[in-house]
């Protein structure tokens, strides 16, 4: 018999899903999975059963996905394969075959989970797993999220059997005689998680044999601390940062005085992909001449003035819009230039507005981002001057320069730095017989 009433008192305990609720189940062939969809059947739920196919194993991965696909049969619930090219994306991806394997299967499974209406895909961890993970995070380096290991709910993703150990289940499995097939790869000492679990964890359970029930206590622990901590990086946000021009600014003078610093800065930074070495590398800067920059996979740091700037990596933030003669509007990110045309020649002194003579316009126009070597010469001055070096004296940070969008005539020249200055070669005269206005407006 199964431990039916625990199963359904934890479900119930994390509120994971109702009765209600369709499950797919995502089910390998091994043990944990194979009683995780013995524990479904037998409770009652509406279930799914999900088996990705890596192709990794050659002659034992089509035995898995018959095995799996005979228990759906058996069990008279749905099933659902895919096969992967696991190692083709893994290269492609320049990453490890593991870390391929994790992508795949979760990215399938939500589609999966859509596709069919399910409304959780539960996953067969349990307490032996979680130690593992906690113990592996430690090993790499974790921030406090990862001393928690694995939880037992994560969006769409449920965990139902960590209510259960390894030893408890291989116990379930011999005293209901449950069939599985046995994954050979479990046994090799090659991979990270298997050098934890055939080496490591039997010599901690030499000092403690109730390992799994520790671990168990001290993650439930780490979980609500992490609460506790992230409740206090939500009002450090909120006190220190500010989102403007696209971009987040951080208070130089409040982020010198946050304590423990370098704890709050990596849990507020952790969502823009810094590392914990760039935040040692930020942390030895501070002090250091404006315009010190810092990077990750997808945003830049900028130490400016008194602001630290957060922005994300673009290479062209506003990709080459043409403009068309008659074009009543172009749509930028954000923002967009509305155009119109006057017979009355009239002028107005708006930074949001540029009021162009027609005649000297060649289209069609082009609006993009800055690029080093721009230049113009500024309303009312008769000399050129640097776009970059109008940024600087504009006080315009350096990541904002991107989002500035610069109105191109047809030979190539600034007609307007959109929102700052217009160009003087292009201003209306007592000569100009049509303008052309453009204005800037933020959606």
């Amino acid at each position: 018999m199964l431990p039916l009433e625990s199963f359904v008192d934890y479900v119930n305990q994390n509120d994971l899903f109702s009765k209600n609720d369709r499950i797919l189940l995502a089910v390998s062939g091994g043990k944990d999975s194979v009683l995780m969809a013995h524990f479904f059947k037998q409770t009652g739920y509406d279930i799914g059963i999900a088996h990705c196919n890596f192709g990794l194993r050659a002659g034992e991965s089509q035995r898995d996905e018959h095995f799996v696909r005979t228990l759906a049969a058996v069990l008279g619930v749905p099933f659902y394969v895919t096969h992967f090219h696991t190692k083709v994306y893994a290269a492609a991806q320049k990453i490890s075959t593991q870390m391929a394997a994790r992508d795949l299967r979760y990215h399938w499974f939500e589609q999966l989970r859509e596709e069919e209406n399910f409304d959780r895909v539960a996953i067969a961890h349990h307490q032996d797993d979680a130690t593992e993970t906690v113990l592996l995070n430690l090993v790499r380096g974790t921030g406090i999220a990862g001393l928690h290991g694995i939880l037992p709910k994560r969006d769409r993703l449920v965990r139902p059997l960590l209510f259960l150990s390894r030893r408890i289940i291989d116990e379930l499995i011999i005293a209901n005689e449950i069939e599985f097939v046995e994954d050979s790869s479990n046994g090799s000492a090659n991979y990270a998680r298997n050098k934890i679990r055939l080496n490591v964890i039997p010599l901690l359970k030499e000092i403690n044999p109730n390992l799994e029930q520790t671990f168990e206590h001290n993650i439930q622990r780490f979980a609500e601390t992490e609460i506790v901590l992230q409740q206090m990086v939500t009002q450090v946000r909120s006190q220190i940062c500010e989102e403007k021009h696209n971009s987040i600014y951080i208070s130089m003078e409040k982020i010198n005085v946050l304590y423990p610093k370098k704890l709050l800065l990596f849990e507020l930074l952790k969502d823009y992909n810094f590392t914990e070495a760039v935040l040692e590398e930020l942390l030895s800067s501070l002090a250091k001449q404006s315009g010190t920059s810092f990077y990750s996979s997808s945003h830049r740091m900028t130490i400016d003035r008194k602001d630290l700037i957060i922005s994300i990596i673009s290479a062209n933030v506003h990709e080459n819009r043409i403009v068309h003669r008659g074009d009543p509007r172009i749509l930028l990110d954000g923002q967009s230039i509305e155009i119109t045309y006057a017979d009355t020649v009239f002028f107005e002194s708006d930074r949001g507005k540029a009021f162009v003579d027609e005649d000297l316009l060649i289209f069609p126009l082009v609006i993009r981002s800055w690029q080093e070597g721009d230049r113009f010469m500024p309303m009312g001055m008769k000399n050129y001057k640097n776009l970059s070096d109008f940024f600087i004296d504009q006080k315009i940070p350096l990541p904002e320069k991107e989002f500035v969008p610069i109105l191109i005539n047809g030979n190539g020249q600034v007609v307007w730095v959109v929102g700052l200055r217009q160009d003087n070669r292009y201003k209306v005269t007592a000569t100009t017989k049509k303008v052309v206005i453009f204005e800037q407006n933020f959606n």
